[in-house]
């Protein structure tokens, strides 16, 4: 029951709504009389206000265009990496490969993200996993950053150092609109909960005039029919002794 009036609820106003309409308006009259609204549940207009970190999802997919050239950018300075001509021990050189190869697969997954959020702008599950790709980037990034600039170039590295930077700010840049994405959640949530609990004070205001009293039943012995006897049960004792007949002469 509290499921159907939940889905009625998210549906908006106009559908679905189990607590408006004109077919119920006795029932409003009835609550009106008998049980006061505690608090009013906030409008459906209101569950989304356009504020800070709302974007539109053209600029949603704009953003993803910078996020674009930015991983271009890191992708195409990884191939520039020459690390067979460095002197290092073994235990130095697996750790490198180890950081290296890890950067390159969240790169491409930070790119499926960024594909899959390009169709859905709005989805927040989306957007935080894209941001998260970011956020698990970063710091090893940040080392392969830092290797480079000491066994390869400066050059490179401080070239390495700003593509981080510019993942950093499109990161930044988006955190605003994902915290507009929960708190829209939230608040769909709570006006969904809000509603729900006024709904369930109205209907049981307007029936509690309509139930019945309980009927007192006469107290019968029930007979039941077709019972089965219960058979005996078998001795438990010895078999009697039997006497055999005398044999003949």
């Amino acid at each position: 029951m509290k499921f159907l009036l939940i889905s009625a609820l998210l549906l908006g106003p106009d559908e679905g709504n189990l607590c408006a309409g004109p077919q119920q308006a006795p029932l409003q009259e009835i609550q009106e009389e008998v049980v006061a609204p505690q608090a009013s549940p906030p409008p459906a207009t209101q569950i989304a206000p356009a504020g800070d970190g709302f974007m539109e999802p053209q600029q949603v997919r704009d953003w993803l265009k910078r996020l674009y050239l930015a991983e271009y950018r890191v992708n195409d300075l990884l191939s520039q990496v020459r690390p067979e001509g460095w002197t290092l021990t073994a235990g130095a050189r697996a750790s490198f490969a180890e950081t290296y190869g890890a950067l390159r697969r969240q790169m491409d997954a930070l790119g499926e993200w960024r594909a899959q959020l390009d169709q859905r702008p709005d989805s927040m599950y989306l957007g935080y996993m894209t941001h998260a790709s970011i956020d698990a980037i970063l710091p090893r990034l940040d080392a392969v950053t830092r290797i480079i600039t000491q066994r390869e170039n400066s050059s490179l590295g401080a070239q390495f150092s700003q593509a981080g930077n510019q993942l950093f700010d499109l990161q930044q840049a988006l955190q605003p609109y994902l915290i507009y994405l929960l708190r829209n959640q939230d608040q769909m949530l709570y006006a969904a909960q809000t509603n729900l609990v006024g709904c369930e004070q109205r209907l049981g205001a307007a029936l509690a005039g309509q139930r019945e009293p309980a009927k007192v039943l006469k107290n019968i012995v029930p007979d039941f029919k077709g019972r089965r006897a219960r058979k005996p049960a078998p001795p438990t004792g010895p078999p009697p002794a039997t006497t055999s007949p005398p044999a003949k002469k």
